[in-house]
């Protein structure tokens, strides 16, 4: 497979902007933990400037963004804000900038009436049944919650929690065309990371903004949650994968995180060939005995994980062996002891299996 190609060596440096093509400007914004930073953009309109995602909601982000209002606008004000989806990176500034400038925010409606939802506060899953009895049956000890609760408590001050949200937004549906500096801008619609997540391209330019939907490097994570147990959001990402399979070759992909780069197509197959590596391992383990979601951590990752990688990492696999179930290649069972475990059924698996040349488990989970 041909490698990508990355045309930058470097993020631009906090505060400033670098012009990607014109009209576009690619910047970035602080995060915690091994990520660093998300990538954010500003797109040229002839009246104003479109913010794409806006970084988290902290301090030194909203900063960082008076310093690209007074120096990188060339004295243009910001016009729109669009985020790509609910994720507290993407979404974190965006009521502070259209508060400012008194802008719309732009977002899919799934995505913004998710966002607004947890926004919101009220019961969780960590103080209810619903996250008991699903962490129960994934194989967790009863003392999980608690321990997940306290990861999360520290949650607010790294900015990951969800921040307050504008009182509106103007949708973006799959097809839409925004028309930007007289170049069109066409919304491409993504699902699994996130509910109803929105790419742009623009084929005058040949450049599309994949926010957390395609990533160089790191797979985003894609988990099932206690809200809602039988999702199955791993089928929805392989399928938009397979839709995304027909941007061109040429296209730049300018990411959320790690450095734009050329080789969609190239990527697109790595990580549809990835995770199909994984369900098979998982059914291979899951053919030599029944095993709970937990038990099958292990094949996906490899390091040890704290509460709150656990809790990506669980989502992750029973994301997987939910599309395993959908295929009809898992069999899931309720044990006497409160556990869902899963048994391989596929009599095609003797001739599909290759247990000696899968990709070695992940390091960790990503937290995207």
């Amino acid at each position: 497979m041909r490698e990508l190609r990355y045309p930058y060596e470097d993020h631009p440096a906090p505060g400033t902007t670098r012009e990607v093509a014109p009209g576009v400007r690619w910047l970035t914004m602080p995060m915690g933990g091994s990520l660093n930073h998300i990538n954010l953009y500003l797109l040229e309109d002839d009246d104003g400037w479109w913010v794409v995602d806006t970084g988290l909601s902290i301090e030194s982000t909203a900063e960082l963004w008076d310093q690209i209002f007074t120096s990188e606008l060339c004295g243009k004000r910001v016009k729109a804000v669009l985020c790509t989806h609910m994720h507290p990176d993407h979404i974190g500034q965006a009521k502070m900038i259209t508060d400012r400038f008194q802008c719309p925010l732009y977002m899919t409606r799934a995505e913004f009436y998710q966002a607004k939802a947890f926004s919101q506060g009220g019961p969780s899953y960590q103080d209810s049944w619903l996250g008991k009895q699903f962490y129960q049956r994934a194989g967790m000890p009863l003392d999980y919650l608690e321990d997940l609760r306290k990861a999360w408590e520290g949650r607010a001050a790294s900015g990951m929690s969800m921040p307050q949200m504008p009182a509106g937004y103007h949708r973006l549906q799959d097809k839409d065309t925004l028309t930007i500096g007289g170049r069109d801008w066409r919304v491409v619609v993504g699902a699994g990371h996130s509910p109803e997540h929105a790419c742009l391209y623009c084929s005058s330019l040949k450049i599309m903004i994949s926010g957390d939907q395609i990533l160089p490097v790191i797979t985003s994570n894609v988990s099932v949650h206690p809200t809602e147990p039988e999702a199955n959001p791993l089928k929805q990402w392989m399928e938009s994968h397979d839709r995304f399979l027909h941007t061109p070759a040429d296209t730049f992909i300018l990411p959320a995180h790690n450095l734009p780069f050329h080789g969609v197509k190239e990527r697109l197959r790595d990580l549809i060939s990835h995770h199909e590596d994984r369900m098979l391992a998982i059914e291979e383990h899951c053919a030599v005995e029944p095993a709970t979601a937990k038990e099958l951590l292990p094949v996906l990752f490899a390091r040890k994980l704290d509460p709150r990688q656990m809790m990506m990492a669980l989502g992750e696999a029973i994301a997987h062996i939910h599309l395993l179930e959908h295929r009809n290649r898992l069999e899931r069972h309720l044990s006497e002891d409160g556990c869902y475990r899963f048994t391989s059924i596929d009599p095609a698996l003797s001739r599909r299996a290759h247990p000696d040349s899968h990709d070695a488990p992940n390091d960790r989970p990503v937290m995207v």
